[in-house]
């Protein structure tokens, strides 16, 4: 029997608009974010799930509720960060383009971007992939034992190793990933 775990980032928020790191920041869904969230439910529509994941923030949880809607097979609902955005500790909440004014694009980029440096009270994407992959090891000795498949509305970073471990991508495969607001990814576990 084959199970499923259907994967999509939430909708385009007000920061991500307006180019700002958002980390734990909860930020709304602009109008398009919400219209990119509802391609996300069309296209999931004849998918079948028994369980879906959201992280504890609004543009985690306000995404997965319209993608649901289309799903009452779909009874439980289950809040769990280990796969939450990364955190950018001091950076949260500051436009991008000032953080590249203050410190320079070199800075920014290697905060950013890179696999192993966190900005300050932040995290790093290594971090991000180790609490991931707690989550996705307890995921799938769930979805084995209660034989179900799963949606999870989660984040650009968060997906990011979870890609790398169904798509057996390296570090810097990881890195150059880029997830759209609009696709959900599909993985098939062998039960």
């Amino acid at each position: 029997m084959e199970l499923h775990i259907y994967i999509f980032r939430h909708g385009e928020t007000f920061y991500n608009r307006s180019k700002r790191f958002t980390g734990w920041t909860n930020s709304r869904l602009t109008p398009k974010g919400i219209r990119q969230t509802s391609l996300i439910a069309e296209k999931l529509r004849n998918k079948t799930f028994q369980l879906a994941f959201e992280t504890s923030l609004s543009r985690s949880s306000d995404s997965l509720k319209i993608v649901l809607k289309h799903h009452p097979e779909c009874k439980k609902v289950i809040v769990d960060d280990r796969m939450i955005e990364r955190s950018y500790g001091d950076l949260q909440r500051k436009f991008h383009k000032t953080v590249i004014r203050k410190y320079g694009k070199k800075q920014f980029d290697i905060w950013h971007r890179s696999y192993n440096v966190s900005p300050s009270g932040g995290e790093s994407i290594k971090i991000v992939e180790k609490r991931v992959l707690s989550f996705i090891k307890d995921l799938i000795i769930l979805m084995k034992r209660e034989r179900v498949s799963v949606v999870i509305s989660a984040h650009g970073n968060s997906m990011r190793p979870f890609r790398r471990h169904f798509e057996n991508l390296t570090t810097k495969q990881m890195m150059e990933l880029e997830n759209p607001y609009d696709k959900y990814f599909d993985y098939v576990v062998e039960s």
